[in-house]
Parts: C-alpha cells; structure tokens; sequence
C-alpha cells in the first residue's frame, strides 16, 4: 500500500466531502500520522472510512468525524483543552496540535496505557493521560480548569450540567447527544457567565460513554 497516497485519498475523497475545508486542519491530517495510533492488527484499515476496533470493546471515530470535530472545536495555541475518552490518544495527539495543553482522560486501564505509548513514541508532549471517569465531568487537583475547549469522544444521553460549568467564557464543547439511532452532534459555546449558544453540526450514531447518566424516563 502506498501510504501518502492512501492518505491523500482519505482526505480529498472522504474529509473534503464531509465539510471540512479548513486548510489548517487538512494539513495537520498530512502531518499527525493516523496510522501510528491504529493497533498494529488494523493497520490496513488506517485511512478507511470506518471504525477501528480498540481494545475494551471501543473504537475510533472515522477519519472523517475527527477531522470535523478539530474543525469546529478550532483550539488555539493559547488554549487548554480537556478530552473525554482517549482511546488511541489520536485525536489528542491532533488537539495538542493546535493548543497549548491537553489532558486527556479515559476509563480503561489498557487504552490509557495505549494513549501514552502511543503519544510519547509519537514525540508528543504537551498531553496528560489520566486514568478515570469523565462521563460527568473532570475535576482533578492540579488539572488546568475551566478549559478552553472540551471534546467527549463518545456519546451521552443528556448533557451534564457539570461540563456546561467547566469551560470558559468563550469556551466550546464538541458533544454527541441522544440515544442510538439518531443522535446530534453539537458545539455549545459559553457567551456569559450564565449563557450557552448551542449548534448541531451533523447527526450521527457512536458508542455511549462508559458510564454516561442516563436520561429520566418519567411517564405522568
């Protein structure tokens, strides 16, 4: 397989399409290699439109949704970023990119441990690993809050309120909210102290969070 054309394909066939049209962006898919965060036995599927098997059951988001979701979350070189679920430690590498500082923090012991290989063989270091669960929210003495920017690579139910209070004015959220089949991807930006603008990008159907709250299903 030629890698740089596999590469090349990926990005005018399926990210272009998909609106993502920032140049910054698409140049950064060219540098942050995919392939070096894809298990060693997935290699080939590296620049496939599809989900990549990780362990515990998890996976990758599409080539595609990683690029959107850098495009519309926009971090800048100043900025501090919290990432929910960090699987292959990919789309930290890309976020710690763009931004000054990522943590990143994640339930499975065994992809926190492939986050970190990953991230260091990979020379990135401005990324934190933390082992725990962020499906409600991260506080972590000496973590750097409020964040900048959030993004919860998986799915919830509802929204916590707890995220809402944890990015900046100015801040942004990428978050994917609903229940399978049809769930919404959205940014909330903070404009207040006490305002939210809310935007749905696109819909889509990904795998909850582990230990996502789950809605109140009241019937009166």
């Amino acid at each position: 397989m030629n890698i740089e054309k596999a590469r090349f394909n990926m990005i005018e066939q399926q990210i272009r399409p998909w609106d993502v049209l920032d140049l910054d962006v698409l140049d950064l898919l060219m540098v942050v290699k995919r392939e070096a965060f894809v298990p060693e036995e997935h290699k080939s599927l590296a620049f496939m439109d599809t989900q990549i098997p990780l362990p515990g059951g998890e996976c990758m988001f599409t080539p595609k949704m990683e690029a959107r979701i850098l495009q519309e979350i926009a971090p800048k070189k100043h900025e501090h970023v919290l990432e929910i679920g960090a699987g292959s430690g990919y789309m930290a590498a890309l976020l710690a990119h763009k931004a000054r500082h990522v943590t990143t923090v994640e339930i499975l012991p065994e992809l926190k441990a492939m986050a970190q290989k990953n991230l260091a063989d990979y020379g990135v270091t401005n990324v934190d690993v933390v082992l725990g669960n962020g499906a409600q929210g991260w506080t972590n003495p000496g973590t750097k809050e409020p964040y900048d920017a959030i993004v919860i690579s998986g799915s919830l139910p509802v929204l916590p309120d707890s995220f809402l209070k944890q990015i900046k004015v100015g801040g942004r959220i990428f978050a994917i909210i609903g229940e399978s089949p049809v769930m919404s991807a959205q940014i909330i930006t903070r404009v207040s102290d006490s305002a939210y603008n809310t935007v749905k990008i696109f819909e889509t159907d990904v795998k909850p969070l582990r230990e996502a709250l789950a809605p109140s299903h009241f019937v009166f």
